[in-house]
């Protein structure tokens, strides 16, 4: 039995007084929560108010029921508000569950600093910055491109651009996530925002094409460089792997500052568009989900990633196996019936030589993801932040044997092997997150019948739980219909909704002007406040209750002025 001294009793205020209290309180929350409507407002008030009083220092645990229905009771050791000691029959109760509901960040445009280093539209996005602290956004996520950073030579960075947006970020009150995108964005110049590599990586590229990945056609990919020379020193006297850390470090060294406080996790770009994948299908293909069937093609045709092929096989005694790769996939078709490969009776992926290659092909991708997640790891230990990474959510055959296209973007993958789960246990063994999109497609959606996102979601979502890993999703696709926002709410209480201990938060990719439409920006306000829990909703608002808040129809009119 415990006994707990209650502080001296403190004299109740008059009743008008108290019920004036009450009232002042409850006439500020309008004025922040300028999306929500009356009704779910004065609900919200009301927990908002009545966790405030129970977390109070003063207050004093109850194992009553009725005791915790108001906040009157809470305060001193009765419900009469007497003090002197409380007593336990039991031990005290546990405090009370982390909240249920999920953060929501929002991923700023690809562009948000521009080729030259310096912000885009800064009143635009001061703007944007404001409402959508005012709509309860935890924060935003931004790609610091390696083509913008260090365009001007190796190991001369600009951080200037970036600086600044977290600066304004902190102005505002929101978080940021830094997304280090060391790939680059778009097809081409005639796909804006185009940010390719930085000019000097691409001269290396020109003078030794094998730094870029190669399929059987001989086809080459410029998007990221190729793993195979991960650790050889080809960027002017620098490994790939020494350039990426070299990086990270002035990162870390320019935003001291904000790391821990403002800068709270850094995602580690890994591959094309910013996954831990190969390029089996170009990312402006990958982008448009739905619609893409392609098998994919191995990308192991360079001659680094084909020195690695060969010495593995000869490692074995089987040296006739290191010689190319896997005849017989005919990436450009989609049914993989077709291919002699990847066809359910009697595929090439099931048999000995089938998953000696796989293993490698699989094992290159987890080795680089490994040396990625080191780096990060001794890079930002102590700093405050968390370090993630990108699995690509590719799912247009997962209801094949094979598994064709998880196999070509190097995800080990089949009826008969979960190859997402070695992938989320080399994450774990670093404390990393996990980020994956799909949160907002439907498999009825499909045009494809051997599709499934909810199952590939699923899957992920179940081996990034068995690590107890914490989970980023993402959408796939820009969108702001009801029908897209629902799904993204009921996938993420898959896994947001367990008591594992597992943390859940939601990236909205991307912002743009649609977004701030006065449809849209009622919709997506919603949105924010479905996924997060009302009271920790309420209470970020409450924090930043200094700041001038917009409601949606003056969001509308300030973001189109500022984009004008």
């Amino acid at each position: 039995m415990a006994a707990i001294a209650a502080p001296p009793p403190q004299p109740h205020p008059p009743a008008s007084a108290h019920h004036h209290h009450h009232h002042r309180r409850r006439a500020r929350l309008p004025r922040l929560a300028a999306a929500s409507s009356s009704s779910s407002s004065s609900r919200f008030r009301r927990r908002f108010s009545s966790s405030s009083s129970s977390s109070s220092p003063s207050s004093a645990p109850s194992p009553s029921p009725s005791s915790s229905s108001s906040s009157s009771s809470s305060y001193g050791g009765s419900g009469g508000g007497g003090g002197g000691e409380i007593h336990y029959a039991s031990p005290p109760p546990p405090p009370p569950a982390a909240p249920t509901g999920a953060p929501v960040y929002v991923t700023l445009p690809a562009d948000a600093v521009g080729p030259g280093g310096g912000v885009a539209r800064r009143r635009a996005m001061a703007a944007s910055l404001a409402a959508l602290a005012g709509a309860g956004v935890a924060g935003v996520a931004v790609e610091l491109w390696w083509g913008v950073v260090e365009r001007q030579g190796p190991g001369v960075y600009d951080w200037a651009g970036y600086l600044e947006l977290a600066a304004m970020a902190r102005r505002y009150g929101l978080r940021v996530r830094a997304i280090l995108a060391f790939h680059q964005c778009g097809a081409g110049p005639h796909d804006p925002p185009w940010i390719p590599l930085p000019q000097w990586v691409l001269e290396e590229m020109d003078k030794l094409p094998d730094l870029s990945y190669m399929d059987r056609y001989q086809r080459r990919n410029k998007e990221y460089i190729s793993l195979g020379c991960d650790i050889l020193p080809i960027l002017k006297g620098r490994s790939p792997m020494q350039a990426y850390s070299d990086f990270m470090r002035s990162f870390r060294d320019a935003f001291k500052e904000y790391l821990g406080a403002i800068v709270t996790e850094v995602q580690i770009g890994m591959g094309p568009g910013g996954e831990l994948r190969y390029p089996s299908c170009p990312t402006e293909t990958l982008s448009q989900a739905g619609i893409s069937s392609e098998l994919g093609e191995f990308q192991c045709y360079d001659k680094f990633m084909q020195a690695s092929l060969s010495a593995r096989a000869q490692l074995i005694g089987m040296q006739d196996w290191g010689n190319g790769g896997p005849a017989g996939t005919d990436g450009s078709r989609q049914n993989p019936e077709e291919t002699s490969f990847f066809r359910a009776d009697g595929g090439c992926w099931n048999t000995p030589y089938g998953r000696f290659f796989l293993e490698w092909y699989s094992g290159m991708l987890l080795l680089h993801g490994e040396r990625l997640c080191m780096v990060a790891d001794a890079v930002f230990s102590g700093s405050g932040v968390t370090i993630a990474g990108k699995v690509s959510g590719i799912h247009w055959h997962y209801y094949t044997c094979s598994h064709p296209s998880e196999l070509t973007a190097g995800y080990y993958n089949t009826l008969l092997r979960n190859g997402y789960l070695p992938i989320t246990q080399m994450f774990a063994r670093y404390k990393a997150a996990l980020c994956c999109s799909c949160f907002d497609l439907r498999d009825e959606e499909r045009n494809n019948s051997k599709s499934s996102p909810e199952g590939t979601l699923r899957q992920l979502m179940v081996a990034a739980k068995m690590c107890n890993l914490p989970l980023n999703g993402e959408n796939s696709v820009t969108r702001l219909d009801d029908t897209s926002l629902n799904q993204v709410i009921r996938s993420s209480r898959l896994y947001s909704g367990g008591t594992s201990g597992t943390s859940f938060s939601f990236n909205y990719v991307r912002m743009n002007k649609s977004l701030f439409e006065f449809h849209n920006w009622n919709r997506f306000t919603k949105f924010v406040r479905q996924m997060s829990d009302a009271r920790t909703f309420l209470a970020r608002l409450e924090f930043r209750r200094g700041q001038h808040y917009l409601s949606s129809m003056s969001v509308v009119w300030v973001v189109s002025r500022a984009c004008a």
